[in-house]
């Protein structure tokens, strides 16, 4: 399967999360019913990979027009000790406007990794022994407006390719 085909009827299932946003209003995966959900997870200390996924999701929604009013874009963070809510809206609403950031706990924000089989691991920082990094996943997650998992793309997937995809969706 491409990484913009749609997986078959067995692979569906519920994409569960009980998480915080960054206006501080608790959420779940049954808040975004009824819209297609664009998921990624990173950090906002992310030097390289987070902000040029964010761009280019920003840019292919922003290429969408009118039908980008039906995708949800939420960014969930994997570093909720220094992601707060504060620091996810402080984030987004300079770079990523289009993003809603959620948070959580750390037992929440590993049950939705799980959930969505995010890989990431807290590691010091060979650039500061003061700080760390978290190396993850780059997977943008596409959920149905039932909430369940509709398709996904790879980091390497084209810009233009997730905008054909996406403009596609029923």
């Amino acid at each position: 399967m491409t990484n913009t085909q749609r997986p078959t009827k067995a692979s569906f299932v519920p994409a569960r999360f009980d998480l915080i946003d960054h206006d501080g209003n608790h959420v779940t995966n049954e808040s975004y019913a009824g819209n297609y959900v664009l998921v990624f997870f990173g950090f906002t200390h992310c030097k390289m990979v987070c902000p040029r996924a964010l761009a280019k999701l920003s840019d292919v929604l922003d290429s969408l027009g009118e039908r980008a009013e039906h995708i949800t874009a939420l960014y969930v963070t994997v570093d909720p000790e220094r992601d707060t809510a504060g620091v996810m809206k402080a984030f987004l609403t300079q770079n990523y406007p289009r993003f809603t950031g959620l948070t959580g706990s750390p037992d929440a924000i590993e049950s939705a990794k799980k959930q969505f089989r995010v890989f990431a691991k807290k590691n010091p920082d060979p650039d500061d022994t003061e700080k760390y990094v978290v190396p993850h996943s780059a997977i943008t997650y596409v959920l149905g407006p039932d909430g369940k998992f509709f398709t996904h793309f790879t980091d390497a997937t084209e810009a233009s390719d997730m905008a054909h995809a996406l403009a596609r969706l029923p």
